[in-house]
This record gives C-alpha cells, structure tokens and sequence, in this order.
C-alpha cells in the first residue's frame, strides 16, 4: 500500500509542476491551447492518476492512524489538482490564486511523501 501511494503521489507532483509550467508559458508567451488536443487528453490523464491516489489514500487512512492527514484534506487536494489541470492553460486565470493553490498542493504531497518514507 505505502509503495503505491509514493508512487501515485509522485507522479501528482510531478503534474503539479507540469501545472506551474504550462501556465506559467501560457502568462509568458501568450500561447493559447486547444481545448480537444491539448487540455482535455491532459486533464482526463491527470484524473486518472488523481482518481486513484484518492482512493489509495482513503483505503491507507481507514487501516492507519495518521496525526496531521485527514480526509477532508484528501479530498480538497483532490478539487485542487482536478482544477489546476484544467486553468493551468488558461493564463487568464488569477496569478495569485493559482500560486496558492499550486503551494498548497505541493506542501500537502511532500508532507504525504514524508509520512510514507
């Protein structure tokens, strides 16, 4: 169980900082993305590997006794990364706002990361 929530959570981080990337070209460049070749196939991979980090997650806490990870937090994360993998193509989205939620993302995986290590 814990080898497969590193790995899932991992690879979540590494699709949070694709997020910060992609928007972060998208602010620089102005470059716009296709919707159906682009953001679409990108968000439905994102999901997947999301959808089964949740349920890891929530199979993981059920059988352990973890402090400072709660539920609730797995599945705000969840939101969180469901989100950015869509507005991280959309430079119109507010700066501030996706920086926040990206940190936060990124905190709460490595502190998932810690635990499991």
């Amino acid at each position: 169980m814990k080898t497969e929530i590193i790995d899932l959570t991992e690879k979540l981080l590494h699709y949070n900082r694709l997020f910060l990337k992609y928007y972060q070209e998208g602010r620089e460049n102005g470059i716009s993305y296709d919707f159906h070749e682009t953001v679409k196939p990108f968000s439905n991979e994102v999901r997947e590997v999301n959808d089964q980090w949740k349920d890891a997650m929530n199979a993981w806490l059920k059988n352990e006794s973890v402090k400072h990870i709660h539920l609730k937090q797995i599945d705000t994360t969840r939101e969180h990364i469901s989100q950015l993998s869509i507005q991280c193509f959309f430079p119109e989205t507010s700066k501030t706002r996706f920086l926040n939620t990206h940190r936060t993302i990124e905190y709460f995986l490595l502190e998932i990361l810690k635990v499991n290590k």
